[in-house]
């Protein structure tokens, strides 16, 4: 799903421009502390550095304030804990083209029972149930885990796997509760019951023609679940009507066509996503 992933994965985290201010529980500069917008930068640069190879990460996560950097892979699927003294945010790798365990996943449209009721999708249900043991076993081995405010976030498969796991924390033998979910160019990850059923506070970041927002189809009984933050073909935050946003998304399509790019992949990226939600953080100019 992601053509950008090599590039990322290659990279060194100093080569990783971060504008999130970082986390600073003692000087209450947690993660609560920031607004919603300032809070999806964040979450959308964990999800960026989440591609880096581990060593990497771990450098970029301690520029944004975590102090301690986990990561878990089990059979391909991976995701990172990023935590310090207040807050643990859990960041799922997207799809890796050179990964045969991610490509099963993206292309399995077939339909498995949820924990809770209804379906999800087969291959995003496998991938999280490869990695939830790892991830429910650093949550409960340590009791001062349980008293942190816990995160999920993720780009493309990634955000399919935080959006499932963050459900399933609400049927967990242990206390956990998300407090927010961010996700950037999730596919649709349930059924129109599944989605009714697993309710979590989750804001689904989409990018104008980000293709991979659009599968799995919804004649296979696919749904959105979330709240949607749509970016514009100009990559600004907006609220648009039906016949608003075909034409935006029209003219996303011919910018891209001038810029000599499938705008439908371009916007994607995660890189792109990032830069666009920068964009938000500041004051907007009049007219």
């Amino acid at each position: 799903m992601d053509q950008q992933t090599p590039v990322i994965a290659n990279q060194q985290a100093n080569q990783i421009t971060l504008r999130s201010a970082p986390c600073d529980p003692e000087n209450g500069h947690d993660i609560n502390s920031k607004d919603l917008i300032n809070k999806a930068l964040l979450f959308a640069e964990l999800s960026m550095i989440a591609y880096l190879k581990p060593e990497e990460t771990e450098k970029a996560a301690l520029r944004l304030g975590f102090t301690r950097t986990t990561f878990y892979n089990n059979d391909g699927s991976q995701a990172y804990s990023f935590a310090n003294d207040q807050d643990i945010v859990i960041a799922f790798r997207g799809t890796e083209p050179n990964e045969w365990n991610d490509i099963k996943a993206d292309i399995d449209a077939t339909k498995a029972l949820a924990e809770t009721v209804g379906h999800v999708h087969r291959g995003f249900k496998k991938e999280v149930d490869d990695v939830w043991p790892l991830l429910e076993k650093m949550l409960i081995s340590h009791k001062q885990n349980l008293d942190k405010k816990l995160w999920f976030t993720g780009h493309s498969l990634g955000g399919a796997m935080a959006s499932i796991c963050a459900g399933r924390c609400l049927l967990s033998h242990i206390d956990t509760r998300p407090e927010q979910v961010h996700t950037f160019g999730s596919p649709r990850v349930g059924t129109k019951r599944y989605i009714n059923h697993a309710k979590v506070d989750y804001y689904r970041w989409v990018n104008n023609n980000d293709i991979v927002t659009r599968t799995p189809p919804v004649w296979l009984g696919y749904r959105h679940a979330g709240k949607e933050m749509y970016l514009d073909a100009q990559g600004r935050l907006k609220e648009l009507n039906a016949v608003q946003r075909k034409a935006d998304l029209w003219k996303g399509f011919v910018i891209g066509l001038k810029n000599k790019q499938i705008d439908h992949f371009s916007d994607h990226l995660i890189d792109n996503y990032v830069d666009y939600i920068y964009e938000e953080t500041k004051p907007r100019s009049e007219g």
